[in-house]
């Protein structure tokens, strides 16, 4: 294992932690998610599993670990995004359809 790999390493693993700390767990307590967009999580979630692949390939085992977490937080937190906000839309959807068809009318 080089210095480089070690470095990177803890960069992928300390990336996980932010994920886990500052993503994961504040939407669990909000339980709703709102000013951010699932794509581009979704993206970088398709980039961490590419990694799990990629770093084997170069010989690179202190980054696919700290890679392996971080893919796992983020994939755990994009599960979220889709939950909470489908779950959002749906209340947003029946609090509409609440509301009585005279409230609706153009004034």
């Amino acid at each position: 294992m080089n210095w480089i790999d070690a470095i990177n390493g803890a960069y992928e693993c300390g990336g996980g932690f932010v994920i886990l700390i500052l993503n994961i767990r504040c939407t669990y307590r909000d339980k709703a998610v709102r000013g951010v967009n699932p794509w581009a999580t979704g993206f970088f979630t398709s980039w961490g599993f590419w990694n799990l692949i990629f770093y084997p390939a170069v010989g690179q085992w202190l980054s696919f670990l700290g890679g392996a977490f971080l893919v796992a937080m983020n994939a755990i937190w994009f599960g979220q995004l889709l939950y909470y906000s489908r779950k959002e839309r749906a209340r947003i959807i029946l609090s509409v359809a609440d509301i009585p068809p005279e409230h609706l009318k153009a004034a």
